[in-house]
């Protein structure tokens, strides 16, 4: 069906009409002006992602049920970065003419998804028309306790560097994606070629066989690889983490989600700070799948697991004398520690040289 037959309302009435408020705090969801939300006694934590097709997803590989997951699962992410706990959400779309009314209720299926694993409620947002393909703009809203709020900035000398997880293995789904696109589109573009020469030729016979074999361009085989994909096209917010920092008595110091990349978000720490760190190459934890790939694509898997972005996973810094809490935690893992500033941001190597951080992740600018 045509976005146009339905209108504005008519689709947004679609699209939310069976939503079950899940918060107290949400006193009126989708349906008027504005949301009304209440939070008398607590901090409210605000945070709004955009994702633009062509430079955050592509719709060659992620569909679009994922693509309203992954979307609201990074948002999300970043309420349980600040330590806090995610209440509503708003989501607004830009749509060319190439969507259907079906293709928008399969990303509110995923977006929803993403929202019921978390219990938040989706509070409105806005739809409106696009000349430039897809346009997603997502606010999540949270809550915490004063005390509870954890900022970048509360790292301190001899602190614990911890991660949740593993690093490197979105990245590297995503460069298998874009490999096996690169493979597809060469082998569209030499049928492309062949048919235009045999039409012109008026060889029909020809022209139909490779009709045929358009049809029939094999599929990529995933087999083995599938912890990659799955890293890369359903993102998981950590939310599971912060439980278990809090059933363990476990108050971080700093902490944020990493996005673009270990060493940029540990620079983010460090700077805003003001202190150093000494990471332990030999500690970043990476999954097989990921070391296997990095090595078939001829890549470094520490320059992956360090610079690749888009692991969503938690990194956290904890006073050392948490140390042994840390350690039973499971899914958590201790990878340096922090220091003065004027000792610098440092990677020791497993063959222990030294280098100093730099920021080679993900910059939506550049």
């Amino acid at each position: 069906m045509e976005i146009a037959k339905l209108g504005e309302f008519g689709l947004i009435d679609r699209l939310t009409k069976d939503i079950a408020i899940k918060n107290a705090s949400t006193k009126k969801g989708v349906g008027d002006d504005c949301a009304v939300l209440s939070y008398p006694d607590k901090e409210v934590l605000v945070t709004t992602d955009m994702l633009m097709e062509g430079v955050h997803f592509d719709l060659t590989y992620i569909d679009l049920k994922h693509l309203g997951y992954k979307s609201a699962m990074v948002n999300i992410s970043d309420i349980f970065a600040m330590n806090g706990t995610p209440r509503q959400l708003t989501v607004s779309l830009a749509l060319s003419k190439r969507f259907s009314v079906e293709d928008v209720e399969a990303f509110y299926s995923g977006l929803r998804l993403a929202c019921d694993k978390w219990n938040v409620d989706v509070v409105g947002g806005d739809t409106t028309s696009s000349f430039t393909g897809l346009a997603i703009s997502i606010t999540c809203i949270g809550e915490a306790e004063k005390e509870d709020i954890v900022y970048r900035s509360g790292a301190k000398d001899t602190d614990l560097v911890c991660v949740s997880g593993d690093l490197g293995a979105a990245y590297m789904g995503l460069q298998l994606l874009e490999r096996e696109k690169s493979v597809y589109y060469q082998q569209v573009n030499e049928l492309n070629a062949k048919m235009a020469e045999a039409k012109a030729k008026g060889d029909n016979q020809k022209l139909s066989t490779l009709k045929s074999q358009l049809s029939t361009i094999a599929q990529p085989d995933f087999s083995g690889k599938e912890y990659l994909l799955q890293r890369q096209l359903q993102t998981e917010a950590r939310g599971d983490i912060i439980q278990k920092l809090r059933e363990a008595g476990i108050r971080p110091t700093a902490m944020m989600d990493i996005s673009d990349g270990l060493s940029s978000e540990l620079m983010h720490i460090c700077k805003q700070s003001g202190v150093g760190c000494r990471i332990y190459e030999k500690n970043i934890p990476i999954d097989y799948q990921t070391a296997v790939m990095a090595e078939e694509m001829n890549m470094n898997v520490t320059t992956c697991a360090m610079n690749g972005g888009e692991d969503y996973e938690l990194l956290f810094t904890v006073p050392i004398g948490d140390h042994e809490k840390i350690e039973q935690i499971e899914g958590v893992k201790l990878i340096g520690h922090i220091t003065d500033a004027k000792f610098g941001q440092i990677l020791v190597t497993r063959d222990n040289q030294e280098f100093t951080l730099k920021a080679q992740g993900w910059n939506p600018l550049a």
